[in-house]
């Protein structure tokens, strides 16, 4: 009975140091956040706190040690690893032969993760003075990385700040992922706007970089086009406008926030308003889906990204268009949509539900009803909270208790699993990740559309393209 009792003091005593351990490729912090297993029986105060405290490690622990900014992913992949999402989005069919390893850092998923560091720094699992010597990291170290004309690139090396390309064409500025850092830039301004000299110091980086983007750099043709990317090499030969309607709406709230460089309403007007894929008005499962041109209204990233900052609630356009309702919709729709399961997958319940861009066994893959290949993202319904509190949190609760064996992990949920297919990725994507923290923190206390809303900036920005909003 002694000895088994030491066995037993013995194996929990190791496990605790190895949750405790430094992982491979982990960045050293200053401040530790250890690795939880799952509890069940949790409240559901504390299986969200769980979750996001979890998820958050990803950008906190696995951060780059050089850069500090978000790594794109937790596993090596080739370029040809986005095939099916390349080569539906942009028909772009000579990838680059790029690898995007340890090194290769995110800057959009930086932007989700510095407003997952607000998160943290509000609920007190990192001090105030840990998040400023990381944002700061960031901040000095993208002051020097490659931009164009103030502009950054989708993905740069961690160690040298040069950009990684994504394609042959790809292979400088992106304005849709620099809008996603800039939101959450803005945010820690709005955050850590005290009087200390880390405070200002970082105010004085966020504002070099903010004032330095360019973003009416990216309008053509008589402010007809907003095109999403530029090189020094290839121009605008990616020739890939943001139309809408999707995940870039926050690139025209952004790029018209600007201070020294902003676009034209007209701009808006012609290649977002205009566009085709703008409107879609149709039924379905008994929900109106005001915006968009895919069947079901696509992949579920379109309702989170922008809306990670905007605060949808009372939200409307110039023609009246009810942005609560397009976002609780479309969540709606896919869950209803999964729980139908016209293909007959494996696991699809009304609390296993969620398609949006992710890994699979195919690769990464934009899944949504078009594009179902029997895939759950747990960050689809989750960084939905906010507009399907309590379908979200059934689903939480599903994937936390019921397969947690095999989904979670030290960086918090796995990006994607297939009942049907018996596979279960071994993958974090940051911004898949951050969505998480930052979405389930605006449903418990709205900190990010607090933030982000009160800038003065935005409100003109969503006063020039003719939004109307009760936050101010």
């Amino acid at each position: 009975m002694i000895n088994k009792l030491k066995i037993l003091t013995l194996t929990i005593l190791l496990s605790s140091i190895s949750t405790l351990a430094q992982k491979p490729n982990e960045i050293k912090c200053e401040e530790n956040i250890p690795v939880a297993g799952v509890k069940k029986g949790l409240s559901d105060a504390e299986l969200m706190e769980t979750v996001q405290k979890q998820t958050f490690r990803f950008f906190w622990h696995y951060a780059h040690p050089v850069s500090g900014m978000a790594r794109e992913r937790s596993q090596e992949v080739k370029a040809d690893f986005y095939w099916d999402f390349i080569n539906e989005a942009w028909d772009e069919p000579n990838l680059s032969k790029n690898t995007f390893g340890n090194d290769a850092c995110a800057v959009g998923g930086t932007g989700f993760g510095i407003m997952s560091i607000i998160v943290a720094t509000e609920r007190k699992w990192i001090s105030k003075e840990a998040a400023l010597n990381r944002l700061i990291q960031i901040a000095d170290f993208l002051n020097k990385a490659d931009s164009y004309h103030g502009i950054y690139p989708h993905f740069m090396d961690g160690n040298t700040g040069k950009t990684i390309p994504f394609g042959r064409l790809d292979d400088g500025a992106d304005l849709v992922e620099t809008s996603y850092l800039m939101m959450g830039f803005l945010c820690a301004r709005e955050y850590f706007k005290g009087e200390t000299l880390k405070e200002k110091y970082l105010t004085k980086r966020i504002n070099e970089m903010w004032d330095a983007a360019n973003w009416n750099w990216h309008t053509q043709e008589n402010n007809t086009k907003l095109m999403w990317h530029w090189s020094p090499e290839n121009g605008f030969d990616m020739n890939f406008p943001v139309w809408g309607y999707d995940e870039a709406l926050i690139t025209y709230i952004v790029s018209a926030s600007s201070k020294w460089h902003p676009i034209d309403k007209a701009v808006y007007d012609n290649c977002w308003v205009k566009s085709p894929s703008w409107k879609n008005e149709k039924i379905y499962y008994g929900y109106k889906m005001p915006f968009g041109n895919f069947d079901h209204g696509g992949p579920l990233f379109f309702e989170q990204y922008t809306f990670m900052g905007i605060n949808p609630n009372n939200l409307k356009d110039e023609f009246g268009n009810d942005f609560a309702e397009q976002t609780r919709n479309h969540t709606l729709i896919n869950r209803a949509y999964c729980i139908a399961n016209p293909k007959k997958y494996k696991g699809y319940s009304e609390k296993c539900w969620g398609l949006t861009a992710g890994d699979s066994f195919k690769g990464y893959v934009a899944h949504c009803p078009d594009t179902d290949l029997g895939v759950i993202q747990p960050t689809a319904a989750l960084s939905s909270m906010p507009y399907t509190p309590k379908e979200s949190m059934e689903a939480m609760r599903y994937f936390y208790e019921e397969k947690g064996d095999k989904i979670w992990s030290e960086y918090g949920f796995v990006d994607g699993f297939s009942d049907h297919h018996n596979w279960y990725a071994k993958s974090h994507l940051a911004i898949d990740q951050g969505p998480i923290v930052v979405m389930i923190e605006n449903h418990r206390t709205g900190l990010l559309w607090n933030l982000f809303m009160k800038i003065p900036e935005v409100q003109t920005g969503l006063k020039k393209l003719g939004f109307t909003t009760t936050h101010k």
